[in-house]
């Protein structure tokens, strides 16, 4: 199962979904998680996302452009996302995970690892049985 992390520096959670400029990716794994790759949307902040804002479809456009991109994972924490957008991703089956602080990316694959080796809530279960 693939989860995001919207991320400045590639080593914290640290970003706004719609701003973030780059996800770092994980997998995991039976036995624990491996890092996969980052993707990138821009250098630094998404401008073409924030530059496009209240402007109607065409944000609309550029939001669902990097949902699709980020389809594949079934995760994805980030420090805010709008409603739009969070709906979203729920429609394309990945759940929005906020986190009220900056935390290290390395820290929260090693929760949620710890939770699914234990007893996941239901969302998350659901997630680990439809993963591909």
């Amino acid at each position: 199962m693939k989860v995001a992390f919207a991320t400045t520096d590639g080593i914290n959670v640290d970003e706004h979904f719609g701003r973030a400029g780059m996800f770092v990716i994980y997998e995991l794994i039976q036995d624990g998680y491996v890092f996969l790759e980052i993707r990138k949307f821009a250098d630094g902040r998404d401008a073409e996302i924030e530059e496009t804002k209240g402007r109607g479809h065409i944000h609309d456009d550029r939001v669902q452009m990097k949902v699709d991109k980020l389809e594949d994972c079934k995760i994805i924490y980030l420090t805010e996302i709008g409603g739009p957008s969070a709906a979203r991703l729920v429609k394309k089956g990945i759940m929005p995970i906020k986190i009220k602080e900056t935390v290290s990316i390395e820290e929260s694959m090693h929760k949620l690892f710890e939770t699914i080796k234990g007893a996941p809530p239901p969302w998350l279960r659901k997630a680990i049985e439809n993963r591909e």
